[in-house]
């Protein structure tokens, strides 16, 4: 009794890796594509997870529960004013915390010194704060102090943290002022950026009494921060408006600044999408790379499939030696690729100060997309290889 052919998981494994061993660089190159789309699609889905993850703890920090209210425009087009009367008429609204009103003195500008051309504004404004204003934005100083009863009723400015870098100035002492609407303006104080309220970022804020005497400032408000209890911002935000102004409800904007942050890991998701579809382009150069490289091997080991038939292995045998390397040449990929992926997440996140959250099912998905590619990849040339005939293949020895 002729005893039948048997190949053993490990003869199989030998078998798969021989050419690999033997033709390192080439292997190599092709595990290389697989790579490049596993790191692209895991560094993706991890850069994107740390980055919102990074976005709402800002958020979380920052609050939710920051509205404002701004005033818009009639039907004409004209830019209508806020009531004087609208700050402390928004305090009474019950759920409310606290208000700060401010005003932008669109006729002002500010410079570092008055020799600069009044044309280069560089996008610098001159607004009215209220002292309550850093509380409710829960804002923090990086240099001196905010306004205040004292400092509001003379020549002294607090700068938003653009304001600041833009005019160069990174500290403040007795003599540091600026030329601020013809006068010479005292700083005082340097803010730290304001994420959600990234307009008095590029604020030059004085006070109002000083803004009465010098500027004419005539009490209304033109931005009213609100700062309103997180249980109840949905009501509190409903009557801001016909509060602020009564007479005319319909010319007053009120929104949530968090909602914009929101929205920026919205657009990120969405960009997220094309970059994995050029991951997986990557992923099918790569699978055409393994199977070109498969059908190559075929070709030059025809001799070595015809002797192996001659001494007895079976097609299933043949077909199963090249999808065997097939499989590793993606597994290796694909593991190549993870760890690229990772360690760049890790690097960027790193550097830019986020939490590092690499998604479990990106690895996952991702070697497993690997392995199937390459598995794929290798079954025509695994089928081609079992169909060789022994004689035909010897033949060409």
């Amino acid at each position: 009794m002729i005893e039948r052919s048997r190949l053993l998981p490990r003869d199989v494994l030998a078998l798969g890796t021989s050419a690999m061993r033997s033709r390192r660089l080439r292997a190599a190159l092709s595990a290389l594509g697989i790579a490049i789309g596993i790191a692209a699609i895991v560094g993706i889905l991890g850069i994107t997870r740390s980055s919102e993850a990074n976005l709402l703890a800002e958020i979380d920090r920052l609050g939710t529960n920051l509205l404002t209210v701004v005033n818009g425009s009639g039907i004409s087009g004209v830019e209508s004013e806020l009531p004087t009367q609208a700050t402390p008429m928004i305090r009474l609204v019950p759920g409310v915390q606290s208000v700060a009103p401010t005003a932008e003195l669109a006729n002002e500008n500010v410079f570092r010194s008055d020799k600069i051309p009044v044309y280069e504004t560089g996008g610098l404004a001159v607004r009215v704060a209220d002292p309550s204003l850093l509380a409710t934005l829960d804002g923090s100083l990086r240099a001196g102090v905010f306004l205040n009863a004292a400092t509001e009723r003379y020549p002294a400015t607090v700068l938003g943290y653009q304001v600041a870098k833009s005019l160069g100035i990174d500290s403040i002492g007795p003599s540091t002022r600026i030329w601020l609407g013809n006068h010479w303006f005292t700083v005082v104080g340097i803010l730290d950026p304001l994420p959600l309220a990234p307009e008095i970022d590029l604020s030059a804020l004085v006070g109002a009494p000083i803004a009465r005497q010098l500027f004419g400032y005539d009490g209304h408000p033109s931005h009213i921060y609100v700062r309103a209890d997180t249980s109840r911002v949905v009501q509190v935000a409903g009557v801001l408006a016909p509060t602020a102004n009564p007479e005319a409800p319909d010319e007053v904007s009120v929104s949530r600044p968090s909602d914009a942050l929101a929205a920026r890991a919205a657009v990120a998701g969405s960009s997220t999408t094309l970059f994995l579809g050029l991951g997986g382009i990557a992923l099918l150069v790569g699978a055409i790379g393994i199977a070109n490289l498969m059908v190559i091997s075929v070709l030059e080991r025809r001799t070595e499939i015809g002797l192996r038939r001659a001494l007895g292995a079976t097609r299933r045998h043949v077909a199963a030696q090249f999808l065997t390397e097939s499989l590793l040449l993606g597994t290796l990929g694909g593991l190549l690729g993870v760890v690229a992926g990772v360690a760049t997440t890790v690097a960027l996140a790193t550097a830019r100060g986020w939490s590092i959250s690499v998604p479990p099912v990106a690895i996952v998905l991702g070697l497993g997309a690997a392995i199937g590619i390459g598995g794929l990849a290798g079954l025509y040339p695994a089928a081609r290889a079992a169909r060789l005939a022994p004689t035909d293949a010897l033949r060409t020895a």
